[in-house]
């Protein structure tokens, strides 16, 4: 009776290589020649990008073949940055940039966009200018816009914002006539304030913004979204030292008034508001410096419920504005 083999014991196979192995392990050594170049991947979202172009260039477009959407941090600082460009999202945003000409260099577009007045005009005035018009997926504008970022399907690269220097910006308001109403940013960081404030210094007349050069928000793409487009017309000037900025002003006449809920005079009673003034908004959490506050002419509190302790430096900067907005219209 024959013994049982080992388990796992192979009997009568010999040593060595079997007969035609050579030759399937010589293919599998060959390889599968060289790996494609991702634009000529069809799959790959290089090759998407390549292929939307290339509809575009067929419908008669002029976007410039190749060109590739870039990756953007919605928050970073602004003032110098690894690839020196910024992203505008949201549809007023992207056509206020437009028409105001920012040198644009590529309008981003979703695949199957919901066309409206808006992304019309955008198209149109692209075209006109040369400005490359590139069809990406949403996912990838989702990308580009921030993980809090509301695109709209649109997005448009813009070089860095270029800032003003705050005599420039008061010479230039006193030069077109005007009775100076700037608003200062004394430690507000979060740029989607910035971007109210901006917005907000649009809608009632005043011509200008000031930041300090540090600790501060700054124009990004969160700031030109919620602006909705008024950062292509304020300018914005950033101060070295703003108590420094707020003294020299206060030599060329303008008066100075610092926002805070402990203040000497009550907004609705301001009687400085027919005169050049800057309005300097100080953080949510902390208020103004203390330098800053012993620079102000005056400090002016907003009246406001009991049951809330603030209001948000965004919303205090309207209800500044429109008060002497309304104070100006009354007496002119």
């Amino acid at each position: 009776m024959a013994k049982p083999g080992r388990p796992g014991a192979s009997r009568g196979k010999k040593k060595g290589p079997t007969k035609g192995s050579g030759g399937q392990k010589r293919r599998s050594l060959e390889g599968k020649g060289p790996t494609p170049k991702a634009e000529d991947r069809a799959w790959h979202p290089a090759g998407k990008r390549k292929a939307a172009q290339e509809r575009y260039v067929a419908a008669g477009g002029k976007g410039r073949a190749g060109a590739k959407p870039q990756g953007s941090n919605p928050n970073r600082s602004g003032r110098g940055s690894s690839d020196d460009t910024e992203t505008v999202t949201g549809r007023n945003s992207v056509l206020e940039a437009l028409r105001a000409r920012i040198p644009a260099t590529a309008l981003y577009v979703a695949q199957r966009v919901e066309m409206d007045d808006r992304v019309k005009e955008m198209l149109s005035i692209a075209t006109n200018r040369e400005i490359a018009i590139l069809e990406v997926t949403r996912p990838e504008l989702d990308r580009m816009a921030g993980f809090d970022g509301v695109h709209q399907g649109v997005a448009l690269k813009v070089p860095p914002y270029e800032y003003a220097h705050p005599q420039d910006l008061l010479e230039q308001v006193l030069d077109t006539g005007a009775t100076p109403l700037l608003v200062a940013l004394d430690g507000v960081t979060d740029p989607r304030n910035l971007g109210a404030i901006i917005r907000s210094t649009a809608a009632f007349g005043g011509q200008g913004i000031i930041l300090p050069q540090r600790r501060s928000a700054s124009v990004n793409s969160a700031a030109w979204k919620t602006s909705a487009g008024a950062a292509a017309r304020i300018p914005v000037a950033v101060a070295p030292n703003l108590t420094s900025t707020l003294k020299e002003y206060k030599k060329q006449g303008v008066f100075v008034l610092g926002l805070d809920g402990g203040g000497d005079v009550s907004l609705p009673k301001l009687e400085l508001a027919d005169r050049p003034v800057v309005i300097v908004v100080g953080s949510e959490g902390k208020g103004l410096s203390r330098l800053v506050t012993e620079t102000c002419d005056q400090i002016v509190s907003i009246p406001i419920s009991a049951a809330t302790e603030s209001l948000n430096a965004g919303i205090a900067a309207s209800v500044a504005l429109y008060q002497v907005a309304t104070a100006r219209a009354a007496q002119g």
